[in-house]
């Protein structure tokens, strides 16, 4: 039942951030009170100590406000309360985000096993073996979960920030979209802080397609996969209509070469140019995916690897049962003996690109292109 308390609190603080904001200190006052009220009864049964001390944050900083705009109805003023512009924008942005540490575990979700997998990786590896991640393979840093209503978005979520023992930011986009319109900038730039702030820590933002901005002075660059699908006044609202092809075999040569980097690899220029003709059709972000699956084959090797081989410099790489001096041995197991920091992932090779390549297909159609070739010829330009 206590649950619900915070829920209405935290329904009280959007209606008296919508009327602070509004410049109604009257209105936004007392329910600014009606909200600490709930918080506070909230505080008297909540027993996660990580949570209370959320709530407790979350409670002082709603109540400074209360005092600021009090203090301006005791003085008869009307104007804004002086906090300044973006510390006013902050409060707002505070009670529009749910901020909590967690606690929600793998296990409490149910099904969902790729994504979680995708996830849990992505959160524990770079943490236990940073020395993986060099070169062009970095951590994933961002993920759109996507998918009807209710099959667990916001919740694995938060099983992510529970992983990784993280502050997690939850927060609406329509909500903020229709509370400050025109301060996107700034709210953007307030949100990280506040997260940089609490790091580490996870933004969450929920309804992410209902963003959408329009400010003559912002240059607009924008895409689509489906032109015709695009209102006429809409496509008119742009000067320029640049239709982008796929890439030809140079091209596509070239985005495996600056894909990979300078990843540790065993690649020829002419396995470069086997690649470009191996994948004709293909989109640039075809190879993309490509290339982001083929740099954690390795990772993937070591993980799973049973040998492991020392190399003269103290490096541990995995190996094969039969060559020359394999120990049988898990990553695992080398971990628990220290030896983490001396473990490296083996080079990308050919044979890597070779595998992924055998399960991956190009994503645009021959239909698709006659499309997109015929929306050219009518409305817009080579690019």
């Amino acid at each position: 039942m206590y649950s619900n308390f915070k829920e209405q609190a935290i329904e009280y603080v959007k209606q008296a951030v919508q009327e602070d904001n509004a410049g109604n200190y009257s209105k936004a006052f007392p329910l600014y009170m009606n909200a600490l009220e709930y918080f506070k009864t909230h505080l008297k049964y909540e027993k996660n100590p990580k949570i209370k001390e959320a709530i407790t944050q979350k409670f002082t900083e709603h109540l400074r406000r209360a005092e600021e705009i009090r203090a301006v109805l005791d003085d008869g003023g009307t104007g804004p309360a002086s906090n300044g512009g973006n510390a006013s924008l902050r409060a707002g942005l505070n009670s529009a985000i749910i901020t909590e540490k967690p606690n929600v575990q793998w296990s409490d979700v149910a099904g969902l096993e790729s994504a979680k997998q995708a996830l849990q990786e992505a959160v524990i590896l770079p943490v236990k073996f940073p020395q993986f991640f060099t070169g062009k393979r970095r951590p994933w840093r961002a993920f759109l979960l996507y998918g009807p209503p209710g099959t667990g978005k916001s919740y694995l979520a938060k099983a992510v920030a529970t992983e990784a023992d993280s502050t997690f930011f939850s927060v609406s986009s329509s909500d903020l979209v229709s509370k400050w319109m025109g301060e996107s900038e700034k709210l953007v730039s307030n949100l990280f802080q506040m997260a940089r702030e609490s790091a580490p820590s996870i933004i969450f933002i929920d309804e992410i397609d209902s963003l959408w901005h329009n400010d003559q002075k912002v240059l607009v660059l924008a895409a689509t996969n489906t032109p015709y699908s695009l209102d006429q006044a809409i496509r008119w609202r742009f000067d320029k209509q640049i239709y982008i092809p796929l890439p030809d075999l140079k091209a596509r040569q070239h985005m495996f070469k600056v894909h990979l980097g300078d990843t540790h690899h065993n690649l020829t220029e002419h396995d470069f140019e086997h690649l470009a003709y191996r994948t004709d059709g293909f989109s640039g972000s075809d190879i993309s995916v490509c290339v982001n699956d083929v740099l954690f084959e390795p990772v993937w090797k070591t993980k799973d690897a049973s040998y492991f081989v020392e190399t003269s410099n103290g490096i541990w790489v995995p190996c094969g049962s039969t060559q020359r001096r394999a120990v049988q041995v898990t990553l695992q197991e080398l971990e628990a003996q220290g030896l983490a920091s001396k473990i490296l992932p083996p080079p990308i090779s050919r044979t890597d690109f070779e595998k992924v390549l055998a399960r991956q297909r190009p994503t645009v159609s021959k239909a698709d292109l006659e499309v997109h070739n015929r929306f050219t010829k009518e409305f817009g330009e080579e690019g």
